[in-house]
């Protein structure tokens, strides 16, 4: 008998489903929706009230009609092909951290009539950045203590973890904290609408919580030094119980049986982080390999037999992404977007009409025009901060540079300069690891940007002068959380005892791999070192520039 099972994917602006195949990793069916409500970084949906500058919300409601329409299209799509029970597993993975209040019933906050004008009643996505101020004084206050976790997170918290987003709240919105029963991520909250019962991943929390599988929460000490109304935070907001990735959470309910076309009961695995997920559909199961999952921003995930402290990088947690294994997680908060961002505001309308003229996309143009310059021709030197610094200098603070503007730049000589500056960033990251006695011996690189953008894994290729191999699954996180679907119903039901044994007949890699050109790398090996100069000139204190014209900006 042939089974099947299905991932979701909750990426920033959509959720995508597919139905995989469980004997070959093949996708039979796949749909996408965007949230009704997309990215909430202006003003509240159907409302005047307007947002300060760093926040970025969603609505939970947009995760539920998303997962309806896109399993129920898929469902459809099989219809008298595939039958409901040989759909054994579901898996989902979110963005993180993206967090949300909700009552002890799970309704989230927003949902309550009398709370839903309030910003804070909302999701937080992970790109809300305007936690810093209490990222900070955590970092301050963490730094102090006898044997810190900080070490365990590259030195310091990010602002879009989950203990500053909750602590923005208490400080600004106290009302909306206390009526908050727990503040949950959003994939531990889709789940609990799945199965009816709340169920929290051991992967969130121990890389966005504070959470370590052998020593727990910081003490709540801690938590009482930050601030006196937090001391008993974990026990009053959060849990201490957790499943780690690839545990069964429980079956589907009636309801969204009903209204997917599958099973009541089909087993739920545990919700899973994007980045974490995509290890396995692309062959990452033992140490040696980075997966660098690149799309609106990048997340790298690399597997070690040992757990060591890494300056800058975002965490490492047994387990985290392959059962047996350290995962250490670090990133770069915005790749794609920073294109997409470019394109919107600063190529002339001539340069739209010539793409479509010859019948191409905006961006295909612009690859062809920059792919046509040699390395360092455009003149141009760009930091990759337009939305932080993710890693190694984890400061949401920061803000982007272009160096060597002249009357005479053209769009594809920024747009080129933009996308180095990206592959600089990665570079400055791989050798922070190897750096710190973590190798990186290999690069995979999985998502929408290797598929879409060849000259962009050629510089990636030629600036950090190692090969690339790109996963064929175009929707890897989908593919990923379909595998995990499949280790949750087990072997009995016809999925998979291990995670490692799905990824043996599931995995997927293109046969060619990106090399590097040697005359290219020996160029950027030059242009490397300006911006890293730059890279610490502004970034480590030295000029605090950015920061001062961040808080004029306010």
């Amino acid at each position: 008998m042939t089974t099947y099972s299905i991932g979701v994917d909750y990426g920033t602006e959509s959720a995508r489903a597919v139905l995989v195949d469980l004997r070959n990793g093949e996708v039979v069916a796949s749909a996408v929706k965007n949230y009704p409500d997309g990215v909430i970084d202006d003003h509240l949906p159907r409302t005047n009230i307007k947002l300060e500058a760093d926040w970025a919300l969603q609505n939970p409601n947009d995760y539920v009609e998303c997962f309806i329409s896109t399993v129920g299209e898929v469902v459809r799509a099989v219809n008298g092909k595939i039958a409901s029970e040989d759909i054994i597993g579901i898996g989902i993975d979110f963005t993180a951290c993206t967090v949300l209040p909700v009552k002890a019933d799970g309704t989230p906050l927003c949902n309550v009539p009398s709370l839903r004008d309030h910003p804070h009643s909302w999701v937080k996505l992970w790109k809300h950045h305007a936690a810093q101020e209490e990222a900070n004084r955590l970092n301050a206050i963490a730094a102090e203590q006898p044997d810190s976790f900080l070490s365990r997170y590259g030195g310091k918290i990010s602002s879009e973890w989950l203990f500053p987003k909750l602590w923005q709240i208490l400080n600004e919105a106290p009302d909306i904290y206390e009526e908050m029963d727990c503040f949950i991520e959003a994939t531990d909250w889709i789940i609990w609408q799945l199965t009816g019962k709340e169920t929290r991943s051991s992967c969130t929390a121990g890389y966005k919580a504070l959470w370590h599988k052998q020593k727990g929460f910081p003490e709540s000490s801690f938590f009482k030094a930050l601030d006196p109304r937090l001391e008993h935070v974990v026990d009053e907001k959060l849990t201490r119980h957790f499943l780690p990735v690839g545990s069964k959470a429980g079956g589907l309910t009636a309801a969204m049986a009903q209204q997917t076309g599958l099973l009541e009961g089909t087993a739920v695995a545990v919700g899973n982080v994007d980045a974490h997920v995509s290890a396995p559909p692309t062959g990452i199961t033992e140490p040696g390999s980075m997966l660098m999952i690149m799309g609106t921003s990048t997340c790298d995930i690399l597997l070690s037999k040992e757990e060591k402290h890494v300056p800058g990088i975002c965490g490492v947690v047994e387990d985290g992404a392959i059962p047996g294994y350290f995962a250490y997680e670090s990133g770069q908060s915005a790749v794609g977007d920073i294109f997409a961002r470019f394109i919107k505001n600063a190529v002339p309308d001539a340069y739209f009409k010539e793409a479509s003229a010859k019948g191409q996309s905006i961006h295909e143009l612009l690859e062809e025009k920059a792919a046509s310059l040699e390395v360092g021709e455009n003149g141009l030197l760009a930091l990759d901060w337009l939305n932080g610094n993710r890693s190694i200098l984890v400061d949401g603070d920061l803000s982007g540079l272009i160096l060597g503007l002249t009357l005479s730049t053209k769009p594809e000589e920024i747009y080129r300069a933009l996308i180095e500056a990206t592959a600089y960033g990665k570079r400055l990251i791989i050798e922070n690891y190897e750096a710190n006695g973590v190798p990186v011996n290999a690069l995979v690189a999985c998502g929408g940007l290797p598929h879409k953008n060849k000259m962009l894994m050629q510089i990636y290729a030629d600036v950090i002068g190692k090969e690339i191999s790109i996963a064929e699954h175009l929707q890897a996180p989908a593919v990923g959380a379909a595998m995990f679907g499949a280790v949750a119903a087990g072997q009995s039901e016809g999925g998979y005892e291990t995670i490692a044994e799905a990824a043996e007949y599931m995995a997927k890699l293109k046969d060619e791999k990106i090399k590097p050109i040697p005359k290219n790398t020996q160029r950027y090996d030059i242009l490397y070192r300006e911006y890293k100069k730059l890279h610490d000139y502004f970034g480590r204190g030295e000029n605090d520039v950015m920061k001062v014209l961040k808080t004029f900006k306010k």
